[in-house]
């Protein structure tokens, strides 16, 4: 549907009882409908013609000469790891733990490949594990730090299998996946005291998914203020806590919480 009136016909929406409460979710397109002609802003297919300088079919955002007035926000932080992720050579390989021979073309897969080879060779069990961001083992699945943080405490929790969709889960895996979401956010709350927390995956490369082809489940605290411009502008992200010091407090409540 095409909207046109401008901010005097938004305003006369809101002194009617019987009209539409539009939702915050239009409120970025409602900026942008004050640069259209006076008209009936009425819910159906306007008559009147955008205003000079804009075309019918792009007016909302993109100006004759090409001038986009979409908001976008960029995620540059993450571009190396999602472009190359399952590109280079050996990827999910630590530097430590590169004594591993092997190759499975999976992230996740060769990350437990190398810590169990290490650990077989007389690697001690928690510098491997930690090398490798390993923080619990289960029966079906793990948790392991990820290792481009939104924010201290991101953690995911995946099957040791390597499948990529939710549904090709066994019924097991699946169950233990969820009670592992459940732990976690018991840790993080008990750790991190957040005001929030997003617990997701994204199925498919068209989806998101860094690694498409092993499913993982990401979960992380959230507080509001925590996305800011530095991010953005910057290309930087601003942790207050390392890599081993998340993994060594989040391992510790983790076993506090099975004891």
């Amino acid at each position: 549907m095409l909207f046109h009136g401008g901010q005097g016909a938004i305003n006369r929406l809101k002194e009617k009882d019987n009209v539409w409460r539009l939702p915050a979710l239009f409120s970025p397109f409602l900026r942008y409908a004050s640069r259209f002609s006076p008209g009936a802003f009425r819910g159906h297919r306007a008559h009147r013609k955008p205003q000079t300088g804009f075309t019918p079919a792009a007016g909302f955002y993109t100006e004759r000469d090409g001038t986009s007035h979409m908001d976008q926000l960029w995620t540059p932080w993450r571009f190396a790891y999602v472009s190359t992720a399952e590109s280079v050579a050996r990827p999910g390989v630590p530097a430590s733990l590169a004594a591993w021979p092997g190759d499975e073309h999976c992230v996740f897969c060769n990350l437990m490949a190398s810590i169990d080879y290490a650990i077989a060779n007389g690697m001690d069990r928690d510098e491997a594990e930690a090398a490798g961001g390993l923080i619990l083992r289960g029966k079906h699945c793990f948790i392991c730090l990820n290792a481009f943080p939104y924010t201290s405490g991101h953690v995911m929790a995946m099957p040791y299998a390597h499948l990529d969709r939710l549904a090709g889960l066994p019924t097991e895996t699946a169950h233990e996946l969820i009670d592992l979401a459940q732990r976690t956010e018991r840790v993080l709350e008990r750790l991190y005291h957040p005001q929030g927390f997003n617990f997701g995956m994204n199925v498919g490369q068209a989806a998101g998914a860094g690694v498409a082809g092993h499913l993982h489940l990401h979960g992380l605290p959230r507080w509001t203020g925590d996305t800011n411009f530095m991010t953005t502008v910057a290309e930087t992200r601003i942790l207050p806590e390392d890599l081993e010091t998340t993994w060594k407090r989040m391992r510790e409540a983790f076993a506090a919480l099975a004891g």
